[in-house]
């Protein structure tokens, strides 16, 4: 691929570098080890001698002890993965676990953890939770020694996700993690026992008022543990000491954290909000047939049921994502509530992460077809019905994955939005990553259906009418601006109605601090006139507001 840079010289030029894209040839990966003790020795790691593992991709590596390492393989379907213990010495590796999936595989870069002398080992899989699917649970592998034999038990269970496994303590036998055992919005720390009848107990379920949304690490002698609270207050950092009562029944909590110090409370930002007027955070749930859409509304500090507000669709995530949590956030949409008085919706439907797979593989094949649906539905049969919603100002917002979503609903003619942005769009799946594309829609040759029926162009005529402002860094090396290229020329094509922002040589991670105030200013200034009222019901609200006075 080769991404053309415009300024700095008299002449543009090319910057090449590797990107296969859906159905494309793909890298062929080698894995090495080098000695460095003595003369240098490297040894290839060759993987499981099995024809389905004919193309591959290495989606984690990690040194397991002084001479093995655990490698995780996985097909280019990406439905069957290998994870293997692998000799450093030989370059033998052996399997240790396998997965297979109707549908694809989630989460297949996560590091598994080992005991010291390696004959334990933690990872997470998803595991049959009954009517929702399966879910991502925590499996202890035990290899026999002098056996090729491993025993593999399941150490979590249940309707709910182990999102990060943390630790394990040798000395008690506990495995910490994070999990959404108390709510999907929700991450708390959890321990449980690795011997007997697997007790877990929640260590910051206590916190939850102020910090719902957790996150941290141990330290290596398991003694203390740095504690991230991300929300939904003002996020801190403390550390907390763990504590254990030896004497104590099994049924009962046996442990808690104890607050030793506090290294960052953010006591400034805390008093900056605290004298703004920052929005009201609500959460809704709508029941449809067989799954729940899961619902963030932030509404103007101000909020009066008898007023009519203007109302921006934020739509964030690509599959397995997660849009709809208790983590603190603060962005341009912000101001575009406290500043500008427009209420702000996310929403979490098929395909979102964390409720389930069953509700996760429900999009493949059709990507954007039920995700639309559900924004569509979110809107129009629950918040549009809200009297203080004005039905005639509905805007959207996304980028990349979101940006298509978001495109998508612009152009849907049952859709209420009026005016939409996006940012650095998926346009066509053919010109996205190979890896990104491949995962949701298979192999575009030889039969392309589900790739035609996902691109964007065949909407492009559907744009007439609406407002759409398209922006997009020319260097963005992710979604490259081809992809907003090929719509445009549609667009063209069709005579339908664009405007279009580019950021010259910006890749796709805006690192430039001048261009991403000058992005966030651009989406207030773009959904603030997309949602001013005409001068003539201006003009008559203001009239109503005197009589009211008078």
């Amino acid at each position: 691929m080769e991404l053309p840079m415009f300024t700095g010289m008299p002449y543009p030029t090319g910057k090449e570098y590797h990107y296969p894209k859906a159905g494309e040839e793909n890298p062929v990966i080698t894995l090495y080890v080098v000695n460095l003790n003595g003369p240098l020795h490297t040894i290839e790691m060759r993987r499981p001698d099995d024809p389905r593992l004919r193309e591959f991709y290495v989606t984690m590596v990690k040194w397991a002890t002084t001479t093995k390492l655990a490698v995780n393989w996985l097909n280019r379907a990406q439905n069957i993965s290998m994870l293997t213990l692998c000799e450093a010495t030989t370059g033998v590796c052996t399997k240790k676990h396998e997965d297979e999936s109707e549908g694809w595989l989630h989460r297949q870069n996560e590091k598994p953890l080992f005991s010291k002398d390696g004959l334990k080992l933690f990872f997470t899989r998803a595991i049959p939770q009954g009517g929702r699917g399966k879910f991502f649970h925590i499996s202890m592998s035990i290899s026999q020694p002098n056996t090729s034999m491993d025993t593999l038990q399941s150490i979590t269970s249940g309707d709910w996700d182990i999102t990060e496994v943390l630790a394990y303590d040798e000395e008690s036998q506990l495995i910490y993690f994070l999990s959404t055992e108390a709510g999907p919005k929700q991450r708390h720390l959890y321990s449980a026992d690795t011997f007997g009848s697997f007790n877990r107990r929640c260590l910051t379920c206590d916190l939850s008022d102020s910090c719902g949304y957790i996150g941290g690490s141990f330290c290596h002698n398991m003694g203390y543990f740095l504690l991230h609270c991300q929300g939904p207050d003002v996020p801190f950092l403390s550390i907390f000491q763990t504590q254990r009562d030896d004497d104590a029944v099994e049924s009962q909590n046996t442990e808690r954290l104890i607050e030793v110090h506090k290294l960052e409370t953010n006591e400034m930002l805390k008093l900056t909000l605290d004298n703004m007027q920052m929005p009201i955070v609500e959460y809704h749930q709508i029941d449809k047939d067989d799954y729940t859409l899961s619902m963030q509304i932030l509404k103007p500090a101000g909020f009066v049921e008898t007023s009519h507000y203007p109302l921006l669709l934020l739509i964030d995530g690509t599959p397995g994502g997660q849009s709809v949590s208790e983590r603190f956030h603060m962005d341009w949409a912000t101001v575009l509530v406290s500043s500008f008085g427009a209420i702000v919706a996310r929403c979490d439907g098929r395909g979102s992460g964390f409720q389930g797979t069953n509700l996760l593989h429900r999009i493949q094949k059709k990507v954007g077809v039920l995700e639309e649906q559900d924004q569509r539905d979110a809107i129009n049969s629950d918040i549009l019905n809200k009297p203080y919603i004005d039905k005639t100002r509905v805007g959207a917002f996304g980028k990349e994955y979101g940006g298509y979503i978001t495109s998508l609903l612009l152009s849907d003619d049952l859709s209420p939005a009026r005016c939409g942005a996006v940012l650095s769009p998926i346009t066509d799946f053919e010109l996205h990553a190979s890896a990104f594309s491949e995962r949701y829609l298979g192999m575009p040759k030889p039969d392309p259906r589900a790739y035609t029926m996902a691109n964007l162009a065949h909407r492009a005529a559907q744009f007439l009418d609406k407002k759409f402002l398209i922006i997009h860094p020319t260097a963005d090396e992710k979604v490259h601006f081809q992809h907003t290229a090929k719509l445009i020329a549609q667009l063209i094509h069709e005579k339908a109605n664009y405007t279009l922002q580019i950021y010259p040589d910006e890749g796709h991670f805006i690192h430039n601090e001048g261009t991403r105030q000058h992005l966030s200013q651009s989406l207030v200034n773009f959904f603030e006139e997309c949602f001013r009222l005409p001068e003539r019901l201006f003009e008559e609200e203001l009239d109503e507001e005197n009589e009211d006075e008078g």
